[in-house]
Formats: structure tokens, C-alpha cells, sequence
């Protein structure tokens, strides 16, 4: 008996041909994507992380009241109580420590400080477990935190302090001193000040420690911040710009939830370890490290300070996963003495921005397979990026025409000797084509709003008008960058760091790129300074020379003449023992530029590039040769 009614189908060679070229398609298929588009399993994971996070803000801001950061740090405390939070100079703050404490503090100073809801208190610290209890019980009141600079002293403390209305200021101990050089205007404002520490016998300061102690650590009510929406200020974060007082940037909750998903961007999970050593005063630190932290539910090693000789041995100390970085650090880890175990630790991962392009390859060659996702973004702005990809250089990706869709930003045109967007005939701004430079503006809409600072007039001088239409209204980024034909992003330079000079355009970056790469030459700060009856600015370096070394003027001008073009060979150069930064590491290059290059006022070696010759010293004949016009540069 026959087991088949069915006979046996025998597929015909022209079947079989078109079977096996059906299979090979789709093996080959993998392959034929990624060729013709290389980032596009990245793009894809970035997409559905950035709808996720829309879907969680339009969740959060539906919910009666809205649902805050305060808000998912109490559900962590509820979830995991005993999970380590805090990791501090040998010390160890579990999410149900923190929680209570920080309860504490809110009980303490709606007491004494009779802070309510909508108050602000300014928090004078530096990094230490105790800036975060403060904080959030801050944030159990409802209240706005101002967050200054424990670096400023005198007028610049007492303007950050002034220019957000605080009514009470927090200090820690060791800062105690600054507090007191301004402690008679403060008085006279009828502000609370409070130190925590046990006794103070400073009139006008009171000590607070004893009786954080003894308050209770039960939750508060929520019914204290029950008017608190997604748009009510959270923080004030000052910018540390390279010029002028800091301004008081306005972060409200829902931008704090925004920075905050950055960690979700790069990939961070819940099992992951962050080191913090950045100031928790900046956005950094505070916004993309602490708050970050908060919502993965994760623990923080939080460092007082960077220390690049104990950077790798804290690392492996406490299993340190996710490392920050900002500005020059990287660099810093690379200058540092090589050692055998220098690939030994456990970061997989480092979330920052600024890195260089030639830091970023030394840093992986030397440090092992780090995945470095390089961001931008501004405190106070309304447009940022992200390079989600790891492409060495680039600051970000844009994958579809959405964002821009969804974000509208424009790379214009800027005219650097004038200070402003070249507009056409009609007084409208011109867009750069793809591949070229210009100024990055973000359009300021009802889903990408611009909050600007605590000072109104500091606002309105962020914001362009009449850029693509007549009345429209976009952030000026102050940055000048370019995007390729693949959708990558390239910061060129600041508008306040670029200059003028023989009718060309001089990125001071290119230059110190090129500087730093002489090995006697460890830092370089490239600016434009002003000549008597010359038009523009011509360039100047500040250096810092490798320690042990010598700055050799014969190899520093053969090389900076092949790499780069007459116009952007810095003239001048200038040797300090120590360059100047802020406090996230930006060169201050204003106060250089005004100082110039008179040798009756600047005591530090300079040299000057004879045409054709090379560098010699600068002298008071050559500066009053170029100032009296006999010399023409």
C-alpha cells in the first residue's frame, strides 16, 4: 500500500536556480544593506529610544500632578531602598539614606527658612553626598535650586546669587569664608544664610548640622509642591562663558528630564556604575551624570574634583562602568604616565563632549574599546546632538530629515569680521550649503521653547529674528558647525573664537590642532588679537610647554608653515606656566586678546614670526614698529 497519495514533487533546475538565488539574496541582504547604508542598525535603535522618550514625557506631563525627577527618585528609594546611590571618599548613601535625609533638610528649612512653594535657595557646595540631600529636599518643597559656582568669589558671587531672587543660601563648611566677604549685602537682603556644620561663630550665618540631625526622616506630603507642571523652573544653572559675568540659565522640569534621558540615549542600563567628577553646579554633572543616574536607578561614585592620577584607580576601586568627560579631561587622562594595567577596568562607556579628534584615537588605543558617545548641546539651548555611532570627530548624527522636521535648525551664514548673520536683500538670513560652516539656530517653537535665563535682556540677546521669515524667532547657538553628506555633525569654533585676517576666515581650533601636535608644546590657546591700522585680528597663541621641555622656535615654525596657510600662522606667541579655563574647561581667551602682545604689560615670554625668518623675541622696537605703522604685518 502506497504511504503517499500525494507523488513527490521534484523542483525543476529553473525552480532550483531561482530557490537558491531567493536564499542567496537574503543572506547577502545583511551585507547589501550596510554597504549602502553603514549606520543603519544605529539609526534605527537611536529613532526608537527617541520615540520612547517622547512617549515617557507625554506620560509624565499628563499625570495630575507631574510626574518630576523628585518624583522617580522616590519610586527608586521605593523599588530598591538598599541599593548603594552614593559612593563618596569612603563612604556609602543608600537610596533610602538619601531620601531621608534629604526629608530632613526640607522639614529644617521650611522651618527655619521658611522657604515655601516657588521659592528659590541658592546651594553654595561643592561635590559631596550632602549637595544631593539638599537638592532634593529643596525639591520636596517645591522649591527652585540655584546652583552656583563654589569657584566664585566676592562680586561674582554675590551678582549668581543676586540675579535669581534666592531668599536663602546654603553653604558648606569649607566655603564658609567666601560666604563672609559678602555676608554684610546679604544681611542688608534680609537673606537666611545657613552652614552645615555643627557651630559657626559668624553673626549672620547659622549652623544647621545639629538640627538636621535630630529632624524627622518621615516622607513629606506631596500636596507641598502640588502646583509644580513640567514647565515650573527646577534649577538655575549658570553659564560659565569666556567672557562677562555668568548668567543664570532657567532649567525647568521638563528640560531636566530631557538632559537627563542622555543616559538612556547612550545606552546606559540599570546595572551600570558612574564615576561623577564633574562640578555638580554645571549641567553635566547635575543634569546628564546626577538626574541621569536618578532615572536608571543607578549608583554614583561622586568625586570631589578630577584627579587624572587616580582617575583609573577609582575606576576599578568601586567598578566604575560609565565615565563622564568634558573639554580637555581625556587629554589629561592621556598625558598621564603609561602604565601595564592601563586597559585593565571595567568602562565600557563615556558620555561627554569636546573631545578632540586625535585625543579621541589615543585615548582607545591606550585605554582599550571604551565606546565615547560625544554629545552638544548648551545649557540654556534648544537644540542639541548627539553621535550615537561613535565616528571619530563628530559631534552628532542626523539620520532623517525628521529632526529637522520636528527640531528646525539651519547652519547660516556669519560674517565674522562684522559679528553677525549675513542677511540677503529682503534682510533675511542665508543658509550654508551641505559641507560648508555657518551658525548654528534652532527655531523657537511651543515644542522646542528657549527659556533663557533669569535676566531678560541676557534672553533677548540669545535670540535672532527675521531669520528665514519675518517675524520668526530662533536661539543663537554661538557656535559655528558643519555637517557632511553622511548627516555628521563637526563643531568648527566659537563666533567668539573665530577671527578675521587678510580677508580669511582663521578657526582657531584648526591652529591649535596643529600646534599641539609638536610634542614640547602641551597646551595651546589660539586667539586674534588687534593691530593699529590693520583691519581684523591677527593671530596669537598662549602656550604651555611640556613639562621638562624646551619651546623650540626653529621646529615650531617649519611646522606650523607646512600645516597651515600664511594667514592663519599665528604672529605672536606668548608662554605662561598655566593657561587659564572654566569651570568646565573652556579656554578664557577675551582677556588675552585685550591684553595683546605689548611687551611693557605682559611680564611672559614672547616671540615674535619675523616674515619669511621665524620666531624672535619681541621686543619694545618691534612693538613700536608695528604700532607706529613701520611695520606692516
Amino acid at each position: 500500500t502506497c504511504l503517499f497519495k500525494t507523488p513527490l514533487l521534484v523542483p525543476t533546475p529553473r525552480k532550483m536556480y531561482a530557490l537558491l538565488t531567493a536564499v542567496a539574496g537574503l543572506v547577502l541582504l545583511p551585507f547589501l544593506l550596510h554597504a549602502r547604508f553603514p549606520y543603519l542598525w544605529p539609526d534605527l535603535q537611536y529613532v526608537l529610544r527617541g520615540v520612547g522618550i517622547a512617549l515617557r514625557m507625554r506620560s509624565y506631563a499628563k499625570r495630575a500632578p507631574c510626574y518630576t525627577v523628585l518624583d522617580r527618585f522616590l519610586d527608586r528609594v521605593r523599588a530598591q531602598p538598599g541599593k548603594a546611590f552614593l559612593v563618596h571618599d569612603g563612604g556609602r548613601f543608600s537610596y533610602l539614606d538619601v531620601d531621608r535625609r534629604s526629608s530632613q533638610v526640607a522639614r529644617v528649612l521650611s522651618r527655619r527658612g521658611r522657604l515655601r512653594e516657588g521659592d528659590t535657595a541658592a546651594v553654595f557646595m561643592g561635590n559631596e553626598p550632602a549637595y544631593v540631600w539638599v537638592w532634593l529636599g529643596l525639591a520636596k518643597l517645591g522649591c527652585v535650586a540655584s546652583l552656583l559656582n563654589c569657584n566664585i568669589r566676592a562680586g561674582s558671587l554675590l551678582h549668581c546669587f543676586s540675579c535669581c531672587g534666592a531668599k536663602v543660601l546654603i553653604v558648606s563648611a569649607d566655603l564658609k569664608e567666601a560666604v563672609e566677604g559678602i555676608l554684610p549685602t546679604l544681611l542688608d537682603q534680609k537673606v537666611a544664610v545657613f552652614v552645615l556644620s555643627k557651630e559657626c561663630d559668624t553673626v549672620g550665618i547659622e549652623a544647621l548640622a545639629d538640627e538636621l540631625d535630630a529632624a524627622s526622616e518621615e516622607p513629606l506630603s506631596p500636596a507641598l509642591r502640588m502646583n509644580v507642571t513640567l514647565k515650573t523652573p527646577a534649577l538655575y544653572i549658570y553659564t560659565s562663558g569666556t567672557t562677562g559675568l555668568p548668567k543664570a540659565a532657567v532649567i525647568n522640569h521638563e528640560r531636566m528630564w530631557l538632559a537627563s534621558f542622555m543616559q538612556t540615549i547612550a545606552g546606559v542600563t540599570s546595572s551600570d556604575v558612574i564615576y561623577i567628577y564633574l562640578p555638580l553646579y554645571h549641567s553635566a554633572g547635575f543634569l546628564m551624570g546626577l538626574t541621569g543616574a536618578i532615572d536608571k536607578g543607578i549608583t554614583v561614585v561622586l568625586k570631589r574634583k578630577f584627579s587624572a592620577s587616580q582617575f583609573w584607580n577609582d575606576c576599578r576601586r568601586h567598578n566604575v562602568t560609565v565615565i563622564q568627560y568634558i573639554g580637555e579631561i581625556m587629554r589629561y587622562l592621556c598625558n598621564t604616565p603609561k602604565k601595564d594595567n592601563d586597559k585593565i577596568h571595567s568602562v565600557r562607556l563615556a558620555l561627554g563632549n569636546g573631545i578632540r579628534s586625535d585625543t579621541w584615537t589615543e585615548f582607545l588605543q591606550r585605554f582599550g574599546g571604551v565606546r565615547i558617545c560625544e554629545c552638544y548641546g548648551a545649557t540654556e539651548g534648544n537644540i542639541g546632538f548627539v553621535n550615537y555611532t561613535g565616528k571619530i570627530g563628530a559631534i552628532g548624527k542626523v539620520n532623517t530629515h525628521s529632526l529637522q522636521r520636528s527640531y528646525p535648525y539651519a547652519m547660516i551664514k556669519y560674517d565674522t569680521e562684522k559679528e553677525e548673520p549675513v542677511r540677503d536683500s529682503r534682510g533675511l538670513c542665508v543658509e550654508v550649503p551641505l559641507g560648508e560652516t555657518g551658525l548654528l539656530v534652532a527655531k523657537i517653537t511651543k515644542s522646542t521653547p528657549f527659556s533663557g535665563y533669569a535676566n531678560k535682556e541676557q534672553t533677548k540677546k540669545k535670540i535672532l529674528t527675521d531669520v528665514f521669515e519675518k517675524g520668526d524667532l530662533y536661539f543663537n547657538s554661538g557656535d559655528l558647525l558643519r555637517t557632511d553628506h553622511e548627516g555628521f555633525i563637526y563643531f568648527q569654533d566659537r563666533i567668539g573664537d573665530t577671527f578675521r585676517w587678510k580677508g580669511e576666515n582663521v578657526a582657531t581650533t584648526e591652529v591649535t590642532d596643529v600646534m599641539i601636535m609638536l610634542g614640547f608644546i602641551e597646551e595651546a590657546n589660539v586667539y586674534g588679537v588687534r593691530v593699529p591700522g590693520h583691519e581684523g585680528r591677527i593671530g596669537m597663541a598662549s602656550l604651555k610647554l611640556t613639562q621638562g621641555m624646551k619651546l623650540d622656535l626653529l621646529a615650531t615654525y617649519e611646522h606650523i608653515k607646512t600645516y597651515l596657510p600664511s594667514y592663519a600662522i599665528p604672529r605672536f606667541l606668548r608662554i605662561q606656566n598655566l593657561l587659564d579655563v572654566t569651570g568646565t574647561f573652556k579656554q578664557m581667551k577675551v582677556k588675552l586678546a585685550e591684553e595683546g602682545f605689548d611687551p611693557a604689560v605682559i611680564r611672559d615670554s614672547m616671540y615674535f614670526l619675523e616674515d619669511n625668518k621665524g620666531y624672535v623675541p619681541m621686543t619694545k622696537d618691534i612693538y613700536s614698529s608695528i604700532s607706529e605703522g613701520r611695520l606692516r604685518l
